[in-house]
């Protein structure tokens, strides 16, 4: 008798939209404050670089639905070594994020509780509780984790869609200057604000990734993939143009919880509460989805001896135990180290991050289509396959773009975590090649 798989079509759309809406939709613009009007620009460029990446992501996923998604496409054109650092930094951006996000449900718990803004250690046992809690719900099962994804993705998207179309009745335009108060040049402000934009969208291949679990992969995980995409990122410019609209600039680069603020400011407090409300929920429910994912993400490449066996091995219930210990473990420890920076700086620090990191898995995955459309054209070519090898030349075009709007120290750090996983490589892949020969 044939398993069920967990992952539907409704709930693969779940994963993607609820991946991406959360901390970026609710905290960024907060973020962006401080660049101007400009930002919007980088929204844009956001919004076209990451429906490329959908677009060859569903094309790829199409034609080999494989587990491990950016990793499996990578290893199939690139080998071993590369497969394995998009694998790596995947799995690094994964934790590394979801400290931003659970930095993200405290921020909009303030409204509520004043201490967590007045107090980084109570901040960080708000967010370390979430991270432990929906840690448990993951191990317990991919199906539980899978309801509380489908539930809070319909609950979250709601205030957004509010802003997305009647909060853009209160824009006043005279809010949007100056349009660079950056003191960057506009390129430099355009990449910067490209970067933190793309953290937003981040999450877009979800439903690529746990391809074995996904009913009828090769349909549903396309479908999923490039809409929840496109409809993601127009909620997200929409909204953001809202916020924008209402609160000055200059208020909104200070704000810990804009779209609460916002709302406070056209219907009032109790509005705002409401809003703070969801997106707490937002928050808490793309850490959920994240949580899945770093439990997820190492299971390909451990199965294929380039991670360590630990890695791939399941509860009883399914569940990879270990890595998602681990992560949140990793994840633990980078919260209490940074604490002290305060929510909008641990947030805007662990969202740089990762974004670093798992830039490697949107550069190299598109050039991997574009290598297996020219070395397998009987496979990966047919109708269409021009097209799709300038769609994914642009979207690797932008990934390199927007990972020059980082700032040195979070490139930095981030090439440190990747060589760090060199010596994993060899250390793992040496003892599999000797139980291969032996």
């Amino acid at each position: 008798m044939t398993r069920k798989k967990a992952l539907g079509l409704w709930t693969c759309l779940a994963l993607v939209v609820g991946n991406m809406v959360g901390t970026g939709a609710y905290l960024v613009p907060a973020t962006l404050g401080r660049y101007g009007t400009i930002s919007l620009i980088g929204w844009v460029v956001t919004a076209g670089g990451a429906i490329c990446l959908a677009a060859a992501f569903a094309r790829m996923s199409r034609i080999m639905p494989a587990e491990g998604g950016p990793y499996a496409y990578a290893r199939e054109a690139f080998g071993d070594l590369p497969a394995f650092l998009v694998a790596w930094g995947y799995w690094v951006s994964v934790w590394v994020g979801n400290a931003a996000m659970a930095t993200g449900f405290a921020s909009y718990l303030t409204p509520f509780f004043p201490a967590i803004e007045e107090s980084p250690a109570v901040m960080a046992s708000v967010a370390l509780g979430a991270i432990w809690l929906l840690t448990a719900i993951n191990v317990w099962g991919l199906r539980e984790a899978a309801v509380v994804q489908t539930i809070t993705t319909v609950l979250k998207v709601l205030p957004l869609l509010v802003f997305a179309t009647i909060g853009l009745f209160w824009v006043d335009t005279a809010k949007f200057t100056p349009f660079n108060s950056s003191g960057e040049s506009h390129l430099s402000a355009v990449a910067a604000t490209a970067i933190l934009t793309l953290w937003g969208l981040m999450g877009l291949e979800s439903a690529t990734v746990p391809a074995e679990e996904v009913d009828d992969a090769a349909r549903t995980i396309p479908i999923a993939t490039v809409w929840g995409t496109a409809a993601t990122a127009i909620i997200y410019v929409a909204s953001t143009v809202a916020v924008m609209g209402v609160l000055p600039m200059s208020e909104l680069a200070g704000s810990s919880a804009p779209f609460a603020d916002t709302a406070t400011r056209i219907w009032g407090s109790g509005a705002g509460k409401v809003v703070a409300a969801g997106a707490a929920l937002a928050a808490f429910g793309v850490l959920n989805g994240w949580v899945l994912m770093q439990g997820q993400m190492p299971l390909a490449p451990s199965r294929d001896g380039l991670f360590p066996a630990r890695f791939s091995r399941l509860n009883e219930r399914g569940t990879p135990t270990f890595t998602l210990l681990l992560s949140s473990s990793l994840c633990t420890v980078l919260v209490v180290a940074n604490f002290t920076r305060g929510l909008v700086g641990l947030f805007t620090f662990a969202v740089l991050l990762a974004s670093v990191t798992i830039m490697l898995a949107y550069i190299l995955a598109p050039l991997a289509h574009i290598v297996l459309i020219r070395r397998e054209p009987k496979r990966w070519g047919g109708p269409g396959a021009r097209l799709a090898m300038v769609v994914s030349a642009v979207a690797a075009a932008y990934s390199l773009f927007a990972v020059s709007g980082a700032g040195t120290s979070e490139i930095v750090l981030g090439v440190i975590l990747f060589a760090a996983g060199v010596p994993l490589y060899y250390w793992v892949t040496r003892r599999r090649d000797a139980s291969e020969t032996g």
